[in-house]
């Protein structure tokens, strides 16, 4: 053998072997773990199936009977009807929106029939059938959800708004964030809905809306009569390069001297008259703009979509009661079973 080879003594042998049988140890226990773990769960599978076979005839008829009282209860429950209607407020009038969506639920809720019959126009009767009143945002795109993160962060400084990211943006935001909303109501009537519409619309109007919406119009009123004015100069200018225009082409030379001693060349006499033309035509197009804008929002609200003349029958999983007390009736026996079992436990433990 080569005397280079490194030699290999016993005491190093002995480590390698400890190592080895440790990690095998460690496996062996993980492995223990686990199968504990599933045979842990095996064995309450099998100990639930067993009290389930051992006590089925009891569990079919408590659950039957759940089942015929739960689908009773839905037959002689009175059916509820829903319909919805999309807006979209101007002039903020989206906060006293909200608000008095709170104010009826309250008024339903303490049963103050009259004032509502007052608000709506509608016979106490069928104020008597009104559920609640709900209020969502309504239906948007991303590119909705984008412009409105835009508008959030330029109300924030530069710092701060680095620091928001878009879906926590869309997490947080409020109901207010929207520009439409959907109005949900339910009622036992199915016929109620377009009566309503007279009263949410009022809901639009209060003192600050009406006053933003003066303001708005005072404002256009004075940069339409700014425009208007800048127009009158801009026409009276064309109207002396079209007479310096008339003198040009009878002299001789093409340039005109007026009585005052400016002199003006026939080149740049058409260059300020094309300039004229596109600076009245921007005035113009801004003036179209202003009345545009006045017509597009010359109400606190638009109307997307109204309320249906039958509403549709409201149903949720949760009304679903022939669904429900059976589900509950086998868990009280569940619960139940479990307790007895504990208690049996208890009274024979000895310590």
């Amino acid at each position: 053998m080569s005397k280079n080879l490194p030699e290999h003594t016993p005491s190093e042998e002995i480590d390698l072997i400890q190592i080895f049988n440790m990690i095998g140890a460690l496996f062996n226990r993980l492995y223990n773990f686990i199968k504990s773990i599933f045979k842990a769960i095996f064995s309450i599978l099998i100990y639930a199936l067993k009290a389930i076979i051992d006590n089925f005839k009891i569990i079919a008829i408590v659950v039957i009977v759940a089942g015929c009282l739960g689908f009773a209860l839905e037959k002689t429950r009175p059916d509820i009807y829903n319909s919805q209607m999309l807006v979209k407020p101007y002039f903020d009038s989206k906060f006293q929106l909200v608000t008095n969506i709170n104010y009826y639920n309250a008024l339903i809720e303490e049963k103050d029939y009259k004032q509502l019959t007052q608000i709506f126009g509608i016979n106490e009767e069928d104020a008597e059938q009104l559920i609640k009143f709900e209020i969502h945002p309504g239906p948007e795109n991303e590119n909705d959800q984008i412009k409105q993160y835009d508008n959030f962060l330029k109300g924030l400084d530069s710092i701060r708004a680095q620091e928001v990211e878009f879906d926590e943006f869309l997490e947080n935001r409020s109901i207010y964030s929207g520009d439409i909303f959907e109005i949900n109501v339910q009622s036992f009537k199915k016929d109620v809905f377009r009566s309503l519409e007279d009263g949410l619309n009022s809901t639009f109007t209060n003192t600050y809306s009406i006053k933003k919406m003066e303001k708005r119009d005072s404002l256009i009123a004075i940069k339409k009569e700014r425009i208007l004015s800048s127009i009158k100069v801009v026409d009276s200018l064309k109207q002396v390069y079209v007479n310096v225009m008339e003198e040009e082409s009878k002299s001789q030379d093409g340039s005109y001297t007026t009585r005052d001693g400016l002199s003006f060349i026939q080149e740049k006499t058409k260059t300020k008259e094309y300039e004229l033309l596109e600076q009245e035509i921007n005035l113009r197009k801004e003036l179209s703009e202003l009345e545009s804008q006045k017509v597009e929002e010359d109400v606190f609200f638009d109307t997307l979509s109204s309320f249906q003349d039958v509403g549709a029958k409201y149903t949720t999983i949760w009304e679903r009661y022939s669904i429900i007390f059976p589900f509950l009736a086998f868990l009280a026996l569940s619960v139940f079973y479990l307790a007895v079992k504990v208690v049996k436990y208890v009274k024979s433990y000895e310590g």
